[in-house]
């Protein structure tokens, strides 16, 4: 406005319509200091006054704020801002977000203030994710019974949003007991919709409430396991979740479908992770007749829908770990043959298609697991040696080494641990029994970095040795594996939740059961459906 030759470089006084001292006095702050010292209560005239000053770089910190601090009590408030303003991405965002958190936000104040247009469209969604149909009717309940002498003829309507024949009997006594059906006499209503969830109750897994996430788990490599070690035929599949289905009551359901195929050698004992947008698998094992460890390095780009071979591993490893640190990846430990295992680290950066060796860690270690939390890579367990079990936890700095943090009640290898709520999840596996024998690790730990403190959570249904896992929206998923005490495959799914503290089945596998990885990619339409 100053010196780009626009009229007010000419004026003595520049009138500044609609806009506040506050708001105006802390972007002219921002203007020299770079930050802004934002919260709920001027977030949005802050935001509003840079739309219209154009002040983009304090629009990229307002935005950033709206995305990364949304929760359940102000997602409403930045659907509407956004909407507002056409800020289209953030509309999408804010929405996403009221979807996927349904069950908390509509026990909210905002929620009873929702427009009934919009009311409507949350309820058609697909993205609607909610843990029972009980918790969508109470929702319209709530809705309704907050306005009831403008809302009430809506009641129908927004009713036939909800899948009735998916509650269990407990579940619907709740909706007979409703006040709804009496004080408004809608008795009749009631009956129809009681009918309704009587005739599915005689023909059960005819209808689900599908749902879609916004992240897809995509499964790669692993296979059926087998005695006969040479016989064992790893897979060069690699399959995605199309959606998630809830049937009657607690059944739920992965609906599986094949994404498609590694273009090199079939692989388990692999490892894959996402960095910018692409999918990494490297390293593993395969079986012509006697194991080969691998060092090939492919990525695979969604939305190209294409493979490239990156340059190879410096050492062959199978059952190693794998993090995504500032931009590179970072290849853990492992074993290089049956017989040998590793303490080398190696990293790969994308920019020039080469690894490089890290610092090593202190021991050599294998079939151990990692997570990252605030830019810190942690690792749990895994063998030191190829009887040693171990029960350590400690993170691992590729400048500083080794620290070594409180460790898990049990040694265990062969399991999962992953990040969730800032916490880190360690379930399956297997241990060691009072003869060093090895067995089914079915307890399950959660790990607090504050107080460096180990606690119990649920135990795994049965066991899952050499799983894969995920965090999706919240819950962890392990999937597939086998039990140590007799081979015996294992082609479930189990999720775990932890606002319940419970176990879910979720379903089969989709083909191979054993050593599969797993990870979130997001994928293009045309490939999700």
């Amino acid at each position: 406005m100053f010196t780009s030759g626009m009229r007010e470089c000419q004026q003595l006084c520049v009138a500044l319509p609609f806009v506040e001292a506050d708001e105006l006095e802390a972007l002219i702050d921002c203007s020299y200091s770079g930050s802004l010292l934002l919260n709920w209560a001027c977030v949005f005239e802050i935001t509003g006054t840079a739309l219209q000053l154009q002040f983009q770089c304090a629009l990229s910190m307002c935005f950033r704020f709206l995305k990364e601090e949304m929760d359940a009590r102000s997602c409403l408030d930045v659907v509407s801002f956004a909407e507002a303003y056409g800020i289209v991405e953030l509309t999408e965002i804010a929405n996403d977000f009221v979807l996927r958190h349904f069950q908390n936000v509509a026990s909210t104040p905002k929620f009873q203030d929702m427009p009934a247009e919009k009311l409507r469209k949350y309820l058609k969604s697909n993205a609607l994710c909610v843990p029972s149909e009980l918790v969508v009717f109470k929702a319209v309940l709530d809705w309704i019974q907050a306005c009831p002498s403008q809302r009430i003829g809506l009641t129908k309507e927004l009713l036939n949003n909800v899948y009735f024949p998916l509650m269990t009997f407990t579940e619907f006594k709740e909706v007979k007991k409703a006040k709804l059906w009496t004080e408004h006499n809608m008795e009749t209503l009631y009956l129809t919709i009681l009918d309704n969830f009587c005739s599915y109750n005689d023909a059960p897994g005819t209808l689900c409430r599908v749902y879609h996430p916004k992240d897809i788990l995509v499964l790669v490599g692993g296979d059926q396991i087998s005695v006969d070690l040479s016989r064992r035929i790893p897979s060069l599949e690699m399959w995605m979740v199309n959606s998630l289905r809830n049937y009657t009551g607690i059944v739920k359901n992965l609906k599986w479908k094949l994404l498609g195929e590694m273009p090199t050698i079939p692989r388990l004992s692999h490892e894959v992770a996402v960095l910018a947008g692409k999918l990494y698998v490297v390293g593993g094992q395969y079986y012509p007749g006697r194991v080969f460890v691998l060092n090939l390095v492919s990525r695979y780009d969604p939305h190209q829908n294409s493979w490239e071979r990156l340059a190879d591993l410096q050492e062959k490893r199978c059952n190693f770990s794998m993090v995504v640190l500032e931009g590179m990846l970072y290849v853990i430990g492992g074993d290089t043959d049956p017989e040998i295992n590793l303490d080398s680290v190696e990293r790969y950066c994308p920019n020039t298609d080469s690894w490089s060796f890290a610092r090593p860690l202190d021991m050599t270690l294998s079939c151990h697991a990692a997570t990252m939390l605030d830019g810190k890579i942690f690792i749990s367990g895994g063998y030191q040696c190829r009887y040693q079990c171990l029960s350590t936890m400690f993170t691992y700095d590729p400048d500083r080494g080794t620290t070594f943090l409180a460790e898990m009640s049990q040694p265990r290898a062969y399991h999962c641990m992953e990040t969730l709520n800032g916490h880190m999840y360690v379930a399956g596996g297997l241990t060691l029994d009072e003869n060093m024998t090895s067995i089914n690790q079915l307890t399950c730990e959660v790990y607090d970095p504050v107080t460096d403190t180990w606690s119990a959570f649920p135990n795994l249904p049965i066991p899952h040795v050499g799983a894969a896992s995920v965090v999706l929206e919240g819950m962890l998923y392990v999937l597939g594996g086998y039990c140590e005490e007799n081979f015996r495959e294992i082609s479930l799914v189990h999720r775990y939740e932890p606002t319940s503290h419970n176990w879910q089945n979720m379903g089969k596998m989709p083909g191979p059961n054993n050593e599969t990885r797993a990870c979130l990619l997001h994928l293009p339409d045309h490939l999700r459906h």
